[in-house]
């Protein structure tokens, strides 16, 4: 089963995330619908420019809620506004000055969701985690009405995606059941990227462990029940992550990734392969950048892919993305781990029943079929079954009197 919006894959898995968040009041059907017909096939500059005037306008409407006192309105427009703005973000790369609209845009994005998360009932704690002489901007968000030292869910950002999208997909479900959730920019995220200039980095470990150590200071964490979920690409950061770090109690990879590099080669084919292998340079980024100059729309999208990496040539960008693996490090997580399974996975297909399957401890491979409306990466279209299904499994993981399983 596929849903087309766009004859571009990007914007239409793009739309599809947004429909989806409507689930958690990250976006409005009506409004993602609109603007969809209105953005123009494949073409970066429209899509860029109807997303950013749907932004602003949901924004001009929060901004006059919260002058009249109209809280939870206000708030919820400021959420749908921060994912608006960050929809537009992914086309950027494709726009005749990237850097003006990035410098533009994605200041407009935190600036909404800081205002949500300060509206939120209680307001989300902003925090600043120690990290290598430097801090990660994060916030902690609690449930309304709980006090005390409560189960904690670590949100793990994927590659490229606005934090709104973190809230929404994984965030506000773990607040909904009585989680504190913390939702931070790691090493290549977002701000830390985009304000910084810090990249990736393939030891993901060295991020996690300072958050935990952050959570494990903190009065109102439970750090005896601490989660880690990745979504997208935390796929891979979430195990990489469980192999050094023994102190989660329980974890949710969406879906598994094994080797990051696979979602790159697939769509690169085995002659492009074989002469990468044979380690030359020059010719390789020879033919992919004339490849990426020929297809705006490709060339485009891997800027916007590549950027978190902060590096140019494609040669060893692939080279970098080659040092991104578990594959010789999965007999080491012994934390509880979910797997999520979905259908029609295009990333990384087959990656999560690899990584199930060279799981040494406790473990679980949830399916979730295009029969139930559930497939394609991150579920964008099955919010509700995959909450339902993921938490459910958490709770009984991290119930009251059970003694959690440490890796």
């Amino acid at each position: 089963m596929r849903y087309r919006f766009s004859e571009n894959e990007q914007f239409n898995y793009e739309i599809l995330l947004a429909l989806g968040a409507t689930w958690q009041q990250g976006a409005d059907v009506g409004e993602v619908l609109t603007a969809a017909s209105a953005a123009t096939d494949g073409d970066a500059e429209t899509w860029v420019s109807t997303w950013t005037t749907l932004a602003r306008s949901v924004r001009a409407r929060a901004e006059k809620c919260a002058a009249h006192g109209r809280a939870v309105s206000a708030r919820d427009a400021y959420l749908r506004a921060a994912g608006y703005f960050g929809t537009a973000l992914v086309a950027v790369d494709g726009c005749a000055d990237p850097e003006a609209r990035l410098a533009e845009l994605f200041p407009a994005h935190r600036d909404c969701f800081d205002r949500f998360a300060a509206a939120w009932d209680p307001p989300a704690e902003r925090v600043a985690i120690p990290y290598e002489g430097i801090t990660l901007p994060g916030y902690l968000v609690s449930p309304p009405g709980r006090s005390g030292a409560l189960p904690t869910v670590i949100v793990n950002n994927g590659s490229d995606g606005p934090l709104s999208a973190a809230w929404t997909l994984l965030g506000a479900p773990a607040v909904a059941r009585g989680y504190r959730a913390l939702l931070f920019d790691g090493p290549g995220q977002q701000s830390m990227l985009f304000e910084h200039g810090v990249t990736f980095r393939p030891d993901w470990e060295h991020v996690i462990t300072p958050v935990v150590d952050f959570l494990t200071g903190h009065d109102e964490v439970d750090d005896r029940r601490l989660v880690l979920a990745g979504i997208s690409q935390a796929g891979y950061w979430v195990p990489r992550a469980l192999a050094f770090e023994h102190r989660i109690a329980a974890a949710v990879a969406d879906p598994g990734v094994v080797d990051v590099a696979e979602s790159w080669w697939r769509n690169l084919g085995p002659e492009l392969r074989e002469l990468w292998d044979s380690g030359d340079r020059e010719t390789f980024d020879h033919i992919m950048n004339e490849a990426l100059a020929e297809d705006p729309a490709l060339g485009a999208m891997w800027r916007w892919r590549a950027k978190p990496y902060g590096v140019a040539s494609p040669f060893a960008l692939l080279t970098e993305v080659a040092a991104y693996t578990v594959a010789h490090l999965t007999d080491r997580i012994t934390t509880p781990l979910l797997v999520t399974d979905p259908e029609g996975e295009h990333f990384w297909p087959g990656a999560s029943r690899r990584l199930y399957d060279a799981l040494p401890g406790p473990k679980e491979l949830v399916a979730f079929p295009a029969a139930e409306g559930a497939h394609l990466h991150c579920e964008p279209m099955g919010r509700a079954l995959f909450e339902q299904r993921v938490f459910d499994w958490l709770d009984a993981r991290l119930a009251p009197g059970t003694p959690p399983a440490r890796g």
